[in-house]
């Protein structure tokens, strides 16, 4: 008999919340906003799936709940899903819904952008997966439709469940080694987890993206207060916050990190408290760039065009995401303790 892999210290106070005949939820909260153990990879996909409301917390009803969830999934894609052809093939029989199309048309132009570093994400199954979870949403969120952007953030839920399913950690997953069922329930999962996540910032991918501009308007302040030398020193070189957030804001940090560290970055996102994640995004978005300011205040407008465009993170690891997390924790306290900082002009 082949004893069972020792358990971290981390893992175990998860079974601990996990197990109980009804998950404590803000416990469960506290737990993942401080990262979920690297050496489980069901422990993540279980908390985020419980925070997200794709789990129910109540252990007699998961069974149930989950298979009610995947065949409410399973009916959208027969309803909505028409793989519509180039060659305009009519999706179903009431001719060219000419808005369904353009989408099918974007999404396909993205997948093969999505994640370029990861080899997970060039697998021609993934990208019928993602083809489906990205087209349905829209058809069903038609205020926003699809927007490019979308697609990288459903990648971290399709990532922590496959390893979930597989067994294995994140950096293994061998996309061959999953059957077509173990992907289904990849996919119906990765639909209800964006769903729910991006029901906290769908302003976000509305007509001119007003949730967008605000988050843009509230980080100057924050930098505005926290390092005025930077902040002049972006206006005298005239570089507009939104040219380099906006990426930040639309695709919630995904591209400017290693892959490992935007899971970690989530984990804290999803445990964040019941009025969402966006507000402390924003916090942490301003910690990110003062990290920068002492090499970004040498630096003129091209200069810092090209830094931003690239921000040097390729070796960054959970620690210094940690760092952020604490230290926009902190300054988020400060700032909603006293608002009337944010009115510094």
């Amino acid at each position: 008999v082949v004893a069972a892999p020792k358990r971290s210290a981390k893992s175990q106070k998860f079974y601990k919340v996990l197990a109980l005949p009804s998950v404590d939820l803000n416990a469960l909260r506290d737990l993942l906003w401080s990262g979920a153990p690297e050496d489980d990879p069901k422990v993540r996909a279980e908390a985020w799936q419980i925070l997200l409301g794709y789990l129910p917390p109540v252990k007699d009803r998961q069974g149930p709940g989950l298979a009610k969830k995947r065949e409410e999934y399973e009916e959208l894609r027969r309803r909505h899903y028409r793989p519509i052809q180039e060659s305009g093939e009519e999706p179903g029989d009431f001719g060219v819904d000419v808005d369904a199309t353009a989408i099918l048309r974007q999404i396909r132009v993205d997948i093969p952008r999505t994640s370029p570093g990861l080899p997970l994400f060039s697998n021609p199954r993934i990208h019928q997966l993602l083809e489906r979870v990205l087209y349905i949403w829209s058809i069903r969120h038609p205020a926003s439709g699809y927007v490019q952007g979308i697609n990288d953030i459903a990648t971290p839920f399709v990532v922590v469940l496959l390893a979930s399913e597989l067994k294995c950690l994140p950096e293994d997953i061998d996309v061959d080694a999953a059957n077509d069922e173990i992907l289904d329930c990849v996919e119906a999962g990765s639909y209800w987890c964006l769903t729910k996540f991006l029901s906290d910032i769908q302003d976000h991918y509305t007509a001119g993206q007003p949730g967008i501009q605000q988050m843009v308007v509230k980080l100057k302040e924050i930098v505005h207060r926290i390092d005025q030398k930077l902040y002049n020193h972006l206006e005298e070189q005239g570089l507009d916050f939104l040219q380099f957030s906006f990426r930040w804001m639309n695709c919630l940090l995904l591209r400017e990190f290693p892959f490992q560290c935007v899971i970690r970055l989530w984990d804290t996102y999803i445990a964040e408290p019941l009025e969402g994640f966006s507000s402390f995004h924003v916090y942490v978005c301003a910690v990110f760039l003062i990290y920068w300011s002492p090499q970004l205040k040498q630096m003129d407008f091209q200069q810092l065009m090209l830094f931003m465009q690239k921000l040097p993170t390729g070796k960054w690891r959970n620690q210094e995401i940690e760092t952020l997390l604490a230290e926009a924790f902190v300054l988020k306290s400060l700032f909603h303790s006293s608002p009337n900082h944010l009115g510094a002009k």
